[in-house]
């Protein structure tokens, strides 16, 4: 037999290639496209993964708050103990983080996070104090809708900050989604103006801050594109907007309520503090779910996801507090959704016509 024969027959009884063109993936897949296809499915189930986290947390947390808010009436309060538990959990995980990797984490020098972080923290202070203080108020159908409207708060938002250019398409959508939500509140038998103008402002200012949200993470140079970051240094901000807000209208009322620390039973008082950790680590959840949804897709995905996360509130609702709607209200719910997804289409549009562009 031939040397050569021999060397290849030794090769082959030990395993080894004889030639390697390239490493193998870390799928050990010999085609590019099965290793690209793998790759795609491996981050779409992620994807998933993350959106049925923020499904789960933000439906679980929205009739949670509902509940203990209308029972208490104390949602000033009851926010401000979620904002100081997410700003614990998020320091200890940075903490456990640093532990187990030796790696310093991220922090930002006196400027910046007075003149960047400052913005964005106040006004999700003020957005979710607002949402939880319309509870009292209104029911879940009312407050879904009238908050999806913060979608239309974005453009005008984006327009100002020059996120984005003003169109007519935008113009459209805005009006489209406004007619339905004046149908979907039009002779409401559960509609409560006090409450609507509290969530109708919460939207407001959740649209300038997502904004400004974007604007911050989307600067590298800052470094809060991780959520436990942003999540870190956001709290200490929402927390200092939020307490003369707390303070002034519910100072009296905590101290001297029978459920908090005008207590006669310590049992209740535990009871009562437990319920509110429960709050405050769906909210750490929820947060930190919305941040990797974003970080591993899109925006525009959330987007997506939201509206279908609108439709199975406004039916759980109906189903578990029997909320109820009239066949005006039911349009007015339609074209609101249907707003909201045009806007998602003439967007989708809009980016690839100046993709297009850019590369011709």
């Amino acid at each position: 037999m031939p040397s050569s024969a021999k060397r290849v027959t030794m090769h082959q009884i030990r395993g080894l290639p004889l030639h390697r063109s390239r490493p193998l993936s870390r799928w050990t897949c010999i085609s590019p496209p099965c290793s690209a296809l793998i790759d795609y499915v491996w981050r779409s189930m992620k994807t998933v993964a993350f959106i049925t986290t923020f499904y789960t947390f933000s439906i679980l947390l929205t009739f949670f708050n509902q509940r203990f808010i209308q029972q208490y009436r104390l949602p000033l309060s009851i926010t401000m103990t979620h904002l100081l538990v997410k700003f614990i959990l998020a320091a200890v995980v940075r903490w456990f983080i640093f532990c187990r990797t030796g790696k310093e984490r991220i922090t930002l020098s006196w400027i910046d996070y007075v003149r960047r972080v400052a913005p964005p923290g106040i006004a999700s202070s003020l957005d979710i104090s607002l949402s939880n203080w319309s509870f009292q108020f209104i029911t879940i159908s009312l407050y879904t809708m009238t908050k999806t409207t913060c979608i239309v708060f974005i453009f005008f938002f984006s327009i100002v900050f020059r996120l984005e250019k003003l169109r007519v398409s935008i113009v459209f959508v805005i009006t489209f989604i406004a007619s339905g939500l004046l149908l979907f509140t039009y002779e409401s038998t559960q509609f409560h103006l006090a409450g609507f103008l509290l969530v109708l402002t919460a939207s407001f200012i959740s649209g300038l801050r997502w904004t400004l949200a974007q604007i911050v993470l989307q600067r590298h140079e800052i470094g809060l594109a991780n959520p436990l970051d942003a999540m870190y240094h956001l709290q200490p901000w929402m927390i200092i907007s939020l307490l003369p807000l707390s303070a002034g209208f519910e100072g009296v009322t905590i101290a001297t309520s029978e459920h908090a620390f005008g207590y006669h039973d310590a049992a209740l008082l535990k009871s009562n503090l437990f319920m509110l950790l429960i709050g405050a680590l769906l909210a750490f959840m929820l947060e930190l779910s919305e941040f990797l949804v974003v970080s591993h897709s899109s925006g525009l995905t959330l987007a997506i996801a939201g509206i279908f996360k609108e439709v199975i509130m406004l039916l759980l609702a109906a189903v578990i507090n029997g909320d109820q709607m009239n066949v005006v209200n039911g349009i007015g719910l339609i074209m609101c959704l249907t707003g909201i997804a045009l806007h998602i289409f003439f967007k989708t549009v809009d980016r690839e016509s100046e993709r297009h562009s850019i590369k011709n």
